[in-house]
Parts: structure tokens; sequence; C-alpha cells
């Protein structure tokens, strides 16, 4: 079943408007949702990063809704034996699941530990994964992985059911490993090579989640520009977002990002049909949940719009 969901932007608002913004789309209609869980935003100008767990128990006792992390890297800037507590309490709270990736350095560079290449920390995750998973069987755990060392911990407070664990991938080797290790797949485009390796890796029948960025305003021109101002890294290409360590180096390297090159592929705009393409190219390529991303101050502008014009267009 295609689920339509909401996008939460850590680095966008503040805690208190995310928790605000979530109750008005829940009140709209909307029972998904997806949060960023960041440490610096991409750039100054975005202008927030909130420790993503408060955020997350306030949505929790104020919405009921579903809700998940999109994505949090379990591997260097928090040991994956707190990240399941913290899962593991959300989890008792509402219907939760976990977002997994391998991380950029913007984040987890902070406490200065070294950044490790691609590979290992493909392989640092995976290893977190297995040691989250047998924390939350409320077992004592004593664990000695190649990354990892856990001693003589237990998670008391754990959900009546399991905790999904949604696997975020860029690559060909990340989406293997999604698909043998992961309850699902979070990716950031409609990218139908990397959904079919995860699905024939294992993930045949789980979830695809996709996060979509999109920008309602009633100026196109005005839509584009803001969502130029806030996310030129939208535009950069290769490996800079996961090695580039500051704000600073994102705004630097952004100097080379067009407003075409950071707006292409989204809709924008007030033309409904655009959100209704834009959804649809998500489903085609085998995305089952679908997370809009309003860009900008205006949620509530956002969500009047995409009830009264974009969702009655679409059959899901």
């Amino acid at each position: 079943m295609t689920k339509i969901g909401f996008a939460l932007s850590s680095e966008e608002f503040t805690a208190p408007e995310l928790i605000r913004t979530a109750q008005q789309a829940r009140a709209s209609g909307f029972e998904d949702f997806m949060i960023s869980d960041h440490y610096h935003p991409w750039v100054d100008r975005q202008g927030n990063s909130p420790f993503v767990w408060s955020v997350i128990g306030g949505i929790a006792a104020t919405t009921g809704a579903r809700i998940g992390t999109g994505v949090t890297c379990p591997t260097v800037r928090i040991h994956p034996a707190v990240i399941a507590q913290a899962a593991a309490t959300s989890a008792t709270l509402t219907d939760f699941y976990l977002g997994v990736g391998s991380g950029e350095a913007l984040n987890e560079h902070i406490l200065a530990d070294r950044w490790p290449p691609a590979d290992t920390r493909i392989a640092m995750m995976e290893e977190a994964v297995e040691l989250m998973r047998r924390l939350w069987t409320g077992e004592v755990t004593n664990f000695d992985g190649e990354y990892y060392v856990c001693e003589n911990a237990r998670i008391y407070n754990l959900p009546d059911r399991p905790i999904p664990v949604m696997v975020s991938a860029f690559g060909p080797k990340a989406a293997e490993v999604a698909g043998r290790i992961g309850d699902g797949f979070v990716t950031t485009s409609p990218d139908a090579d990397n959904i079919k390796v995860f699905n024939e890796s294992g993930g045949n029948g789980k979830p695809v989640l996709a996060m979509v960025k999109v920008c309602w305003h009633e100026d196109e021109q005005q839509a584009r520009k803001l969502a130029y101002e806030l996310w030129p890294n939208s535009g950069l290409t290769g490996e800079l977002a996961q090695e580039l360590p500051t704000p600073r180096h994102f705004e630097q390297a952004c100097e080379m990002v067009t407003e075409e090159m950071a707006t292409k592929g989204k809709a924008m705009g007030p033309d409904p049909e655009r959100y209704v393409s834009s959804v649809r190219e998500h489903l085609d390529a085998g995305v089952t949940e679908v997370y809009l991303q309003q860009i900008g101050p205006d949620q509530e502008g956002f969500l009047r719009f995409w009830w009264d014009e974009v969702a009655p267009r679409l059959d899901v």
C-alpha cells in the first residue's frame, strides 16, 4: 500500500517549530512522518539543528503519529548502544522506525574521530545494526565486534513490536547491504537501479521510503529562489555531501551551484500537476512511501495546497 507522508527538516526549524508543524500536518491528514537527524545544518542559511530525539518525543506525545529518522548515523558521533536505547524509548511512545545510514563528516567529525572511507563506514553501519538488534531483545548483552564493544548492557524499556530498521543507500554496494540487513530502504531520489539492487539482495516486498523536497509558493520564481537560497547543497554531486566537514565548506562548494542545479527535478510553484508528476515518478521507480518536505517557512500554505489541490489528483 502506498503511503504519502510528511518530512520535517531539522536543518530549517527549531524544536518547537518542528513539533508545531507536525501537529498541524497530523491535523490536516498526514499519518506518517520522517525527520532528519543532524548535528549541523548543511549551510548556515538553514539555521537550525535541534537534537532529534527530544523532538521525536514531543511529536510522539502530541500527535501519536508514525515517525522515523531520515536518517540517523549510528556509528561515530553516538555509539549504537545509545542509539538503540533512544530508538527503543521512542518506540514505546509511538509507532517508530529507525532510519540509518553511513553518515556525513558534517555531523560525525565533531568529536575529532577519524572519518573513515566509505567501505569502512558501511561495514560499521552493518555491525551497528547487529548490535542494536541484540540489545532490542532485552537480554544482557556483551558484544566484542570489529568496531564496537558493549559490556553488560541491557535495555529495559522496549516496545511490544520489533523496531523496523530502514537503511539508506546511495550506491549499489550500500543498496546490497540495505537489502540484506534492512527492514526497508531509504532514498532521496527515484533511483530505480538502486531500488532494484535492494530488491534483489533480499529487500523484495519491503518498504522503500523516499524523502522528496518540494517548494510550494504562489510565484514559481519565488519558490525557485527560496529553494536555491536554503538548499544550494541539493545541486552538489559525487561524494562531497559525505566528505565536507562544516557548513562553511558546503557554502564554498555551493558557490559553483546554480539555481537550475539546485532545483532540478523538484516540484516548485503553484502548479499541482508538477507535484503529482513527482510523486508518480517515485512510485514508478519502486518507492512505496513518499515523504514530502516543504522547503521554507510556509508549511501551513503547503499543507492547504496539498490537500486542496494535489491529493485529490492522486490515486493512491
